[in-house]
């Protein structure tokens, strides 16, 4: 991703912070989900088509196996050994990936969390620490 685009995709990210967190939701300032501001960001800066993952249950990833987060990343991004800004990490929770962020500049990460809604944290910390899965990014994009 060149230096202009992953400072796009940081500033959009930072657009949504203090949204509060709200299961399938996608409006600035009134309610996100760790799913939906993927979508949104990366579509904003022209990463992403116009997509809809929705319908999923807030729980899915504590009663199946089935990788659907990972699922609909691999259809954009390939994973990369080290994060670069504008970069997603992903997190499993439950039994699979169920948890993304945008990459600030590692470890600093942004991402709407389900007690804190959408903030910068360190992504190798507090309720996030060994449960970093990997680093991806935009299939094409250096």
């Amino acid at each position: 991703m060149n230096n202009d685009l992953r400072d796009a995709v940081v500033a959009e990210a930072k657009t949504w912070l203090n949204t509060p967190y709200r299961h399938y939701a996608k409006i600035k300032g009134v309610g996100v989900d760790c799913a939906m501001i993927l979508v949104d960001v990366y579509y904003r800066v022209g990463l992403l088509p116009e997509i809809d993952p929705r319908p999923y249950a807030h729980d899915w990833h504590l009663h199946r196996s089935e990788e659907k987060y990972l699922n609909w990343v691999t259809k954009f991004c390939d994973k990369v050994e080290v994060a670069l800004p504008g970069d997603l990490a992903l997190y499993k929770f439950g039994r699979c990936i169920s948890h993304g962020a945008i990459v600030i500049k590692w470890p600093i990460i942004l991402h709407s969390y389900i007690t804190d809604g959408c903030v910068m944290a360190e992504g190798d910390r507090g309720a996030l620490e060994n449960r970093l899965s990997g680093f991806y990014r935009f299939r094409g994009i250096e």
